[in-house]
């Protein structure tokens, strides 16, 4: 009389498991790049919107204007201020404001900064951090853990290298 084994060892249901637990470790963080790269074209794109907005406004009053979650005044309300349906679930805070040493009415950049308190704190963007995007179409990324702002790198002959984060984090 043969006797019919139906279902599965716990040595094999052990196995699985490990195997399922290395794949999903292997996968886990490049899943997790994706969705923060996903999310950064997103804020991209909301810069070049903003962008074509401040240039309409412009057309019509002779001036940007700089706007943020705290601006209440009726003209900044046509920009939004946050990526997706809340704030609270942004990635992103959306931001214009004056180009250094210069006035609102010539210059504005524009600023994606991930994860404030304003939105989804949680998220962040180590490689490109706050993302920028000024009237004269320069674009700018304050990530890395060398810098803190938009300013120039130098590689390792001395010279400057302004173009490879914005590379990097622009499309």
């Amino acid at each position: 009389m043969t006797r019919h084994r139906n279902g599965f060892t716990l040595i094999e249901l052990l196995m699985v498991l490990a195997i399922v637990g290395i794949l999903t470790s292997v996968a886990y963080p490049s899943y997790a790049r994706q969705i923060v790269k996903a999310r950064r074209v997103e804020a991209q794109l909301a810069l070049l919107d903003l962008m074509q907005r401040q240039e309409q406004y412009r057309a019509q009053h002779y001036s940007y204007i700089a706007f943020s979650m705290t601006t209440g005044a009726a003209d900044t309300r046509q920009f939004r201020t946050w990526l997706g349906n809340s704030a609270a679930t942004s990635a992103y805070e959306l931001d214009g404001e004056a180009c250094p040493e210069q006035a609102i009415g010539a210059c504005i950049v524009l600023r994606a900064r991930p994860g404030t308190a304003n939105v989804n704190a949680a998220f962040s963007d180590p490689e490109c951090g706050t993302l920028t995007l000024d009237s004269t179409g320069a674009q700018g990324a304050s990530g890395g853990s060398d810098s803190s702002d938009s300013s120039d790198s130098t590689d390792s002959s001395g010279a400057s290298d302004s173009s490879s984060r914005p590379t990097r984090c622009w499309p």
